[in-house]
C-alpha cells in the first residue's frame, strides 16, 4: 500500500554516505571533530567505546537535555521501554544526554557521527537539523510502513510537524515532541490597568491589539528593572533567529524556498527588519531582551517586569510554579508563531537499524505522546489533544506525578502556588494544537548552521544601535545570507 507520507527505503546508504560526506566543509569537519567528545562527563559515551558497543550493550539515544528536569519524561519513557524489553538484554536503551546548548549539541552529534567516536542508534535531532544530517547521509530514511496499522498511525501526527521530518521527498525521523510560540500575558497586571478580559488576549488576538494595550499601560522600560510592554529572547542564539522569522513572516518576507534555496532581496529584508523593530519599539520591549534567553525572561515575566512574553509551551509548566493561576494566562501569539520541536531519526551507522526503528515507534507511540504532553512538552499527535486520548504510560504518570507531589512541569517548592484548573489545562490544550496547527518552519537548509550565525550576528548588530540604519543592513544582510544558504 501507499504510505501517506513521502518516504524512501534504506537501501546503498554507504555509498551516499561517502559520497556526501566528502562533500562536507574541511574547516567544519576539523571544528566538529575537535569538539565532538568535549564535556559530558559519565553520560557521554569515550570516543573509543564505538566499536566496542557496536552490536551489543544497549542501544543507545543521544539527545539534549531535557526542560522538565532531572529524571524527565525522556529518560521516564526510556526506562518504559526497558521495562517492557526487560527479558531481551539486547534490546534495552539508554539515554545520552549531551551537554551545551542546541548549537555545541548539533556540533558534538556531527563530529561523533561523522569520524564514528561515539555509536549511537537513534538521535534526537532539532527540526532545523534533518536536511543537514539526511544531505550528509549520516540518518537513514524511514522505511514504508510495514502494516495497514502502522499507516494509520503516522497520519495520526500533525502535518505540519511531520513535514519537518521530510528532505527531498524522504521522512528521515518521526516528530518526538514539537515546540511553538505562545503569548504568555499578566492578566493581574491588565486587569489592574482596568482592561478588562473581554480586551485580553484571544485566539484572534493581533500585533495591534498588544500595542494598544502596551499604550493603555503607558510603560516606558528605561532600564531592566522597569516594567515593560512585553519580552521575548533576543540574545544572539538561536532564540533570536526565531523571533526574527517570525517577525520576517508577519510581513511575508520569505528567506527561502522547500528546497532550501535563497528567496530574498534587500527591498524585502528592509521589510523584514522594519517589521522587527516596530514591534519591539511599540511593544515596549524589555531592554534586557537583547540578553535573554528563555530562562531569563521566563524569569523576568514571572516578576512582573515585562506584561506579555512570548515563549515556548513547557513555559505553561514552569509557571504553574511561580503564580497563581489567576495571574496569568495563555493564548496563541498573534500573527506567524514557528515551529520548535525534536525529531528521532535511526543513525545510517547504527548496527542494530531494526530495533532502533521499534525503539522510536514506541517514543513516538500515542500513550508516550500524552506523556510528554503531560510533561509540558507539546505533543505531535492529533489524536492526543483530543478527548478520549490514550492515557500515559502508568508509571511514566506515577513518576512524573507522585501522589502528593507537583503537577508535571510544576516546580516543586515549599508554599507553592495552586494549580490550574482541569478546565484551564484542557483549553491550553486546544490553543496549543491551535497554534501548531498553523505554525510555520524555519528556512529549510543543509546549511542551516551558516544561515543562523549569520542571521543572528547581523541582527543582533542592528538592535543594539541606538540609530539603526535598516536600508544598509539589509544590503549587507542579503549578501551575507546568499553566501550562508549556497554553503559558501
Amino acid at each position: 500500500m501507499t504510505r501517506p507520507y513521502p518516504c524512501a527505503d534504506a537501501t546503498g546508504p554507504a555509498t551516499r554516505r561517502a559520497v556526501r560526506r566528502a562533500g562536507l566543509a574541511l574547516g567544519c569537519l576539523l571544528l566538529l571533530a575537535a569538539t565532538a567528545c568535549t564535556g559530558g562527563g559519565r553520560d557521554t559515551p569515550r570516543p573509543d567505546e564505538g566499536k566496542d558497543r557496536a552490536a551489543d550493550g544497549p542501544l543507545v539515544v543521544a539527545s539534549g537535555l531535557d526542560v522538565t528536569g532531572s529524571g524527565g519524561v525522556r529518560r521516564q519513557l526510556v526506562e518504559e521501554w526497558n521495562r517492557r524489553h526487560a527479558g531481551s538484554r539486547d534490546k534495552q536503551a539508554e539515554l545520552v544526554e549531551l551537554p551545551g546548548d542546541a548549537d555545541q549539541q548539533r556540533s558534538q552529534l556531527l563530529g561523533a557521527l561523522q569520524s564514528g567516536s561515539a555509536r549511537y542508534d537513534v538521535v534526537n535531532l532539532d527540526i532545523t537539523w534533518i536536511p543537514e544530517f539526511a544531505e550528509a547521509g549520516l540518518v537513514s530514511p524511514m522505511p514504508p510502513a510495514a502494516s495497514e496499522r502502522e499507516a494509520d498511525d503516522d497520519l495520526d501526527f500533525m502535518k505540519r510537524v511531520h513535514a519537518t521530518t521530510v528532505w527531498k521527498g524522504r521522512s528521515y525521523a518521526r516528530p518526538f515532541n514539537t515546540d511553538v510560540g505562545l503569548l504568555y500575558h499578566r492578566t493581574d497586571v491588565l486587569t489592574g490597568a482596568g482592561i478588562p478580559a473581554g480586551r485580553q488576549p484571544s485566539a484572534d488576538w493581533t500585533w495591534q491589539d498588544l500595542y494598544a494595550s502596551v499604550k493603555t499601560l503607558g510603560v516606558s522600560p528605561r532600564s531592566t528593572r522597569d516594567q515593560a510592554g512585553w519580552t521575548t529572547q533576543l540574545k544572539e542564539y538561536e532564540g533570536l533567529t526565531v523571533n526574527v522569522v517570525e517577525a520576517f513572516a508577519d510581513v511575508h518576507v520569505k528567506l527561502a524556498d522547500a528546497d532550501g534555496r535563497y528567496k530574498a532581496d534587500p527591498v524585502s529584508l528592509k521589510k523584514g527588519l522594519d517589521a522587527l523593530l516596530t514591534r519591539n519599539r511599540l511593544g515596549q520591549v524589555q531592554p534586557a531582551a537583547l540578553s535573554s534567553d528563555e530562562t531569563s525572561s521566563l524569569a523576568d515575566f514571572a516578576a512582573g517586569r515585562a506584561v506579555f512574553l512570548r515563549h515556548w509551551p513547557y513555559a505553561y509548566g514552569a509557571l504553574g510554579g511561580m503564580l497563581d493561576p489567576d495571574r496569568y494566562g495563555v493564548n496563541r501569539l498573534p500573527g506567524t508563531a514557528v515551529l520548535g520541536g525534536q525529531n528521532l531519526a535511526v543513525t545510517a551507522d547504527s548496527a542494530r537499524a531494526e530495533d532502533a526503528r521499534a525503539l522510536v515507534r514506541f517514543l513516538t507511540s500515542a500513550e508516550s505522546e500524552r506523556c510528554l504532553l503531560d510533561a509540558g512538552f507539546a505533543a505531535t499527535r492529533d489524536s492526543t489533544y483530543r478527548p478520549g486520548a490514550k492515557a500515559c504510560w502508568p508509571r511514566v504518570a506515577a513518576a512524573l506525578r507522585p501522589a502528593d507531589g507537583p503537577s508535571p512541569g510544576a516546580t516543586a517548592r515549599e508554599g507553592a502556588p495552586k494549580e490550574q484548573s482541569e478546565a484551564a489545562r484542557a483549553a491550553y490544550r486546544t490553543t496549543l494544537h491551535d497554534a501548531l496547527s498553523a505554525a510555520e518552519q524555519r528556512p529549510r537548509t543543509p546549511y542551516y548552521g551558516a544561515f543562523t550565525h549569520v542571521l543572528q550576528s547581523r541582527v543582533h548588530a542592528l538592535l543594539s544601535d541606538e540609530t539603526p540604519d535598516t536600508a544598509q543592513a539589509a544590503v549587507e544582510l542579503d549578501t551575507a545570507l546568499k553566501d550562508a544558504f549556497a554553503g559558501r
